[in-house]
């Protein structure tokens, strides 16, 4: 009805979710340049191999955002700066990924809305959330900052033999 506020739903995201978070992820990648590098096969590129679990945000009925947790992968920097600070293991820390809310359905707070499900369910498993975020993506860094969590480091990566990019690594609050 018009005029009613918009309601949106956290659930796990299912297999016949992806087709629509691809949808999703172009229209954030064309407006806002994420993922940085458009993946040659975006659905697989959400499914990635250490998964742990994997959210979609619903605003009236329609898939507008998405989250995923990992465990720790070879190109993660926040997990082992945090593993050391806390004197760890890295593998007591689960990585947020693969975040983003269609530009469609900003201002309703679901980007919060989808960190705070997936780092319930980090906590749930007895796991320590963290990520990375590359240091031009502003925005991303100014969610994690109102939401509490902390700045471990700011470190370079390389990404490919040509490509070497500056990512911020968060921890989630304690």
């Amino acid at each position: 009805m018009a005029g009613e506020p918009s309601t949106c739903r956290i659930r796990q995201r299912e297999a016949s979710d992806l087709d629509d978070c691809v949808e999703v992820l172009a229209e954030v990648h064309s407006g806002d340049g994420y993922p940085a590098n458009w993946p040659d096969r975006p659905g697989e590129w959400l499914m990635q191999p250490a998964l742990l679990a994997a959210w979609v945000a619903e605003l009236d009925g329609r898939v507008v955002g998405h989250i995923g947790l990992s465990r720790s992968g070879a190109g993660d920097a926040a997990p082992g700066l945090w593993s050391r600070r806390e004197g760890v293991s890295v593998e007591d820390t689960a990585v947020i990924s693969r975040l983003f809310v269609s530009p469609s359905a900003r201002g309703h707070g679901i980007g919060a809305l989808l960190m705070e499900r997936a780092v319930q369910d980090a906590h749930e498993r007895a796991l320590h959330p963290v990520l990375d975020v590359l240091a031009s993506d502003t925005s991303a860094a100014a969610l994690y900052e109102r939401l509490g969590w902390s700045l471990l480091a700011t470190v370079d990566q390389q990404w490919s033999p040509t490509q070497t990019v500056t990512v911020h690594c968060y921890a989630a609050p304690a």
